[in-house]
């Protein structure tokens, strides 16, 4: 049970019911959710955040509860998860055997969900995404984006059903994140059902095996993990409707080739958009009447006609949900640790624990709902001492808060350095952001790493991170001498 500030934040209509599985998998215990309020993201911090993702910077947010370390075998049939407070910084697990191909998992398909929601089951759907699963833009997200559309269908489809719907969606991010988010974000609410978002904030017209790799480990995971069948949602922006040319979206052609491997239905709204506007139906600038890369409330209303139709040919079609046995693309994020700063035996002169802030400049960069504590590194008239670690893996990123206050820190990792400014999604947006950021990549996940960060603050400033987060081989973050 967890203490009430950290019970985590529930479905649209906050309903407090348990899910009791009425096929072959074990039920399960019910967790009570306290409903919360929810207030309009802003379209310009999403917009930044796209932009910032688009200029190489990995600065992500939008979420729900704290999260804990998640260094350990992927491939477990029940998701656990541990609480930052009690985690260790150690322990990375093998590589996942649904990762090098031995078992081959299934999920109860689409039509075994229809079932059992005509019967009146309890069933939880996730809405796994960015910016555009949050509904920025909308009217009111709580009930004219794509995620409230689906959920008001789901109701009126299935009247005897009892859902929960839950918001897992951070403007601003991609799938790498995202593998670091999933099990305190999706799996520990036991989903029955979830729409995958990501394919825009990865970069449609790219298909960076990296990336490819953590959406495939997302896809994998709710599979072989949550039991759960999943609709691929492929969401355009505006700017990619323009462009009309479906041979161009290189990640939307990948995503749909890893959907036909694992038995997914398909939300295509890049297609569905077109269509619309060069037929007349639909002007594009009706779809995105404010920004291009977030429409408004027709343009949701799109979304959600593609959502409700991938998941209506799920059912027609009777698509079962499988994890091939061996992964498409590499198994890098099928080990990973999110690992709590918080936890370390001991912090740098000038740094201490600290708290995520109760505000922001939206709520979806809110980042109590997405991280459980922080460790915070303040100028009192010097600069902080550096904060050393070790760690094993072949990628590794920091997740925490920007705020007006955040400033510069430089990295170096084995010898190499750089610089991040931690305070220009915050300063844009004039209040607390999320932040992440990528540090490297394309390491030697058998090989152990030096990882070095020197704040550069000046009066006033800080630094807030949560979590270093790695991935690859058997990921470990250990504190320096």
């Amino acid at each position: 049970m967890y203490p009430r500030e950290q019970i985590p934040v529930s479905s649209l209509n906050c309903r407090a019911e348990s899910r009791h599985a009425d096929n072959k998998t074990a039920r399960r215990s019910a967790r009570r959710m306290r409903p919360v309020r929810w207030a309009r993201s802003s379209a310009f911090l999403s917009l930044l955040s796209v932009c910032a993702l688009a200029c190489g910077s990995t600065i992500t947010s939008l979420g729900s509860p704290a999260s804990g370390v998640q260094g350990r075998l992927h491939g477990e049939t029940k998701p656990s998860y541990v609480h930052a407070r009690v985690a260790s910084l150690h322990g990375g697990p093998p590589v996942s055997s649904h990762a090098t191909g031995k078992p081959v998992e299934t999920a109860p398909g689409f039509a075994d969900f229809d079932r059992r929601a005509r019967a009146g089951a309890h069933l939880n759907v996730v809405f796994f995404g960015a910016s555009l699963t949050w509904g920025a833009n909308a009217s009111d997200p709580q009930r004219t984006s794509y995620r409230a559309n689906v959920a008001r269908r789901f109701e009126e489809h299935y009247p005897d059903a009892h859902f929960r719907f839950f918001d897992a969606a951070i403007g601003g991010t991609g799938s790498q994140l995202a593998v670091f988010r999933l099990e305190r974000d999706v799996l520990r609410y036991h989903p029955d059902l979830v729409f995958l978002d990501f394919t825009a904030n990865d970069e449609i017209t790219l298909a960076d095996p990296e990336t490819l790799s953590s959406y495939e480990s997302l896809m994998r995971r709710i599979i072989t993990q949550a039991n759960a069948p999943v609709v691929q949602m492929i969401i355009p922006f505006e700017w990619n409707v323009r462009q009309g040319n479906l041979d161009a979206f290189k990640r939307r052609t990948a995503h749909l080739q890893l959907s036909r491997a694992y038995g997914t239905a398909v939300g295509d709204a890049v297609a569905l958009a077109i269509d619309r506007v060069r037929t007349g139906v639909m002007p594009i600038e009706k779809l995105w009447p404010i920004d291009g890369a977030h429409p408004g409330d027709a343009g949701y209303d799109l979304i959600s006609d593609a959502a409700w139709k991938g998941y209506s040919d799920g059912v027609s079609r009777n698509l079962i949900c499988r994890a091939p046995g061996k992964m498409i693309y590499a198994d890098t994020y099928m080990t990973s640790l999110r690992s709590p700063l918080s936890a370390l035996p001991s912090l740098p002169s000038g740094w201490s624990a600290g708290q995520p802030n109760r505000v922001s400049a939206y709520y979806d960069m809110l980042m109590s709902r997405w991280l459980d504590s922080e460790i915070v590194a303040t100028y009192k008239g010097s600069n902080p001492q550096p904060l050393k670690l070790r760690f094993h893996g072949s990628m590794a990123m920091v997740f925490g808060e920007g705020t007006m206050q955040t400033g510069r820190y430089r990295v170096t990792v084995d010898g190499k350095a750089k610089d991040y400014d931690t305070g220009a999604l915050a300063r844009g947006a004039r209040g607390n952001t999320h932040l992440v950021q990528l540090l490297a990549s394309g390491l030697d996940p058998a090989a152990e790493h030096t990882l070095v960060i020197e704040p550069l603050l000046e009066d006033g400033q800080e630094l807030r991170f949560e979590s270093l987060c790695v991935a690859g081989g058997r990921p470990e973050v250990i504190e320096a001498p």
